[in-house]
């Protein structure tokens, strides 16, 4: 599992047991402190209750997920391939490959396009978006939806739980305005520790609120896009080498602009974009909040074809000719 694989990670198992601290946290408070009190002897305690434990229940399962989901990482051949021919080539190669397939030096292996290697689960992974330590794996073609499900249900709980503290807080303030001012005294300790509670879970929830919705906003546009970052930032240092070299060689006459083309841009519409994340029929039925349906499969059965000897002959054989011609 790359759960077990990436264990080892101080900063992911810190960032797992915190994630879960929050949550649970954060369901006592609004039980214990919010519900019982405000609610204590109308429906809407129950009704509450049962909508935010719902909800934390679909992002505990959502981040199982996405922690326990194999991202899409290229399986490693079961003998050593030989790539004495490639070596001396191998950054050229990696700019130009064949067909999009590229050599990773670290995996020591083929793989395929738009795959990246990951240096703390040190494994190459299919159309890598980037290594979450909230999850404690990598975010790739495979689980990319279970992430997004993950920060749609963390924003969420986030908004629902101020929302309620913030309404216990003020039904809290008129009680007291209200009531007899000789119990103050006797409830003044009860009443810092749940004032302590509530700033507590408001900072909670506010920073945890901002920081997955700007990701769920920059994993959406990713998907539209179809542009990953590390996509995002080869193309813009791209773009600058161009320009740069165009800008520092003024003899070369040419009315040519700096080349501006991305090499992974595509004109699939911005549905079908989706569809290959969430599925064919999760958009229309609102099927991508639930962490059940799994994501379409990548169209090329790249697990099998990857490590047979025939596709290894027909890539080496494709590869070579590009370092003879080098040579020469």
């Amino acid at each position: 599992m790359a759960f077990l694989r990436c264990r080892r990670d101080p900063c992911g198992v810190i960032c797992l047991v915190l994630t879960y601290f929050s949550v649970f946290y954060a369901d006592y408070v609004v039980i214990q402190y919010v519900l019982i009190p405000a609610y204590a002897d109308s429906v809407w305690g129950m009704l509450h209750g049962s909508l935010f434990n719902l909800i934390l229940l679909l992002l505990l399962a959502c981040h199982s997920k996405a922690v326990f989901s194999d991202p899409g990482m290229v399986p490693l051949p079961d003998t050593a391939l030989d790539f004495s021919d490639l070596r001396s080539q191998s950054s050229r190669m990696n700019e130009r490959g064949c067909e999009g397939w590229t050599v990773c030096s670290r995996c020591e292996t083929y793989r395929p396009p738009r795959a990246h290697h990951c240096r703390v689960c040190q494994r190459c992974i299919r159309r890598m978006d980037h290594h979450c330590p909230w999850i404690n794996n990598c975010v790739g073609e495979l689980n990319q939806k279970y992430f997004i499900q993950f920060l749609f249900y963390t924003g969420v709980a986030s908004l629902y739980s101020m929302v309620l503290v913030v309404w216990a807080w003020v039904w809290r303030i008129r009680n007291e305005r209200e009531g007899d001012a000789d119990k103050e005294g006797d409830e003044s300790p009860s009443k810092h520790l749940i004032v302590a509670h509530y700033l507590i879970l408001l900072v909670e929830s506010v920073l945890f609120g901002v920081f997955v919705m700007v990701i769920f906003y920059d994993q959406l546009i990713s998907i539209i896009t179809d542009e990953t970052p590390i996509e995002q930032m080869k193309n813009r240092l791209m773009i600058r080498d161009r320009s740069s070299s165009f800008s520092s060689s003024p003899s070369s006459a040419s009315p040519q602009q700096p080349p501006h083309h991305l090499p992974h841009a595509t004109r699939k519409p911005k549905l079908a974009l989706l569809r290959e994340v969430f599925g064919r029929a999760s958009l229309s039925r609102f099927g991508f909040l639930l962490a059940a349906a799994a994501p379409l499969q990548p169209a090329i059965s790249w697990r099998n074809h990857l490590l047979r000897p025939a596709r290894l002959r027909r890539l080496t054989s494709n590869l070579r000719p590009l370092t003879c011609e080098r040579r020469s």
